[in-house]
């Protein structure tokens, strides 16, 4: 576009406001001016681009279709101005680091570590949230998510952090006597599952089985998941990466292992450029997975 066919930055600020705080009065009190500058400013920006951005038909307006599409674009282009504002002024250095990787990988290897990173950036505070949900970074939110599969996530920026295979396991005491030949009959053993992930289930639908698990099956939070399945409670789908010592010591057997091209640990960011603390981070978790190898 054209820097003169642009509409002007007041009146994409006024309807931005209006999008944020759902109607004129409040979008002029979040930004100073009378409720009656808000609306001058949104016919205005009607007239420049010669859409219909509001229904105004009910007792409220509401967004066109074309409102809704630049709705998202003043939101994507306003928090991406302020991030650059918060680089630059040093505004955004000072946020706590938000970390969100999954709850095994926090629990089983960022844990165990995260004090060296401590130790040797003292000034850096550090918000850590594990999920199992896949959460995508944003502008003042979520700087860093740590993320299991093949990479190529749309709308992000990924590198591989560590390369692990999945792996179904089960501690011996569990199979003993048991029937392990097949997906099905392991689908009539007891499971363990981490909360909200459904992999054992995956799996086994891609092996054939559309029920998925038919034996007991119990939910446990992502950092328990590893000590039930060395209890002999159930089999667990996980990486390698966490129970390798288990495996070598013969407290844990694997009964599959899946090691899918490109799998393993990313760390998921947005495009562009990073602030001091999360560029630091990235930095460190880089060589302490290095130091793995």
């Amino acid at each position: 576009m054209i820097w003169r066919d642009m509409p002007p930055l007041a009146a994409l600020r006024a309807f931005h406001a209006f999008t944020k705080e759902g109607n004129v009065t409040a979008a002029g009190n979040a930004l100073g001016v009378s409720h009656a500058a808000i609306s001058q400013q949104l016919r205005a920006l009607e007239a420049h681009l010669g859409v219909t951005l509001f229904d105004r038909t009910g007792r409220a307006m509401r967004l066109t279709p074309d409102g809704e599409i630049l709705a998202q674009g003043c939101a994507d282009g306003f928090a991406a101005i302020n991030r650059a504002v918060g680089l630059i002024t040093g505004a955004e250095a000072a946020r706590p680091l938000h970390i969100s990787p999954t709850p095994s990988f926090a629990a089983a290897w960022l844990m165990p570590r995260l004090p060296e990173f401590r130790a040797a950036h003292p000034d850096i505070n550090i918000m850590l949230n594990p999920t199992s949900e896949l959460v995508d970074p944003t502008p003042g939110g979520v700087d860093l998510t740590i993320r299991y599969g093949p990479g190529g996530w749309p709308g992000v920026e990924d590198r591989l952090l560590i390369p692990t295979s999945m792996v179904i396991i089960a501690a011996p005491s569990l199979l003993d006597g048991r029937d392990t030949s097949s997906a099905r009959a392991l689908s009539k053993l007891p499971w363990l599952e981490e909360i909200g992930i459904t992999e054992s289930t995956s799996w086994l639908r891609n092996r054939g089985i559309a029920e998925g698990v038919q034996g007991p099956l119990t939910q446990v939070p992502g950092n328990l998941l590893i000590d039930g399945a060395r209890d002999g409670q159930g089999l667990a789908v996980t990486v390698r990466l966490f129970v390798e010592a288990d495996i070598r010591a013969g407290r844990l057997v694997v009964l599959e292992e899946e090691d899918q091209e490109g799998a393993g640990y990313h760390l998921v960011t947005r495009a562009g450029v990073q602030r001091p603390p999360l560029r630091a981070f990235v930095k460190w978790i880089t060589r302490a997975a290095r130091d793995l190898t």
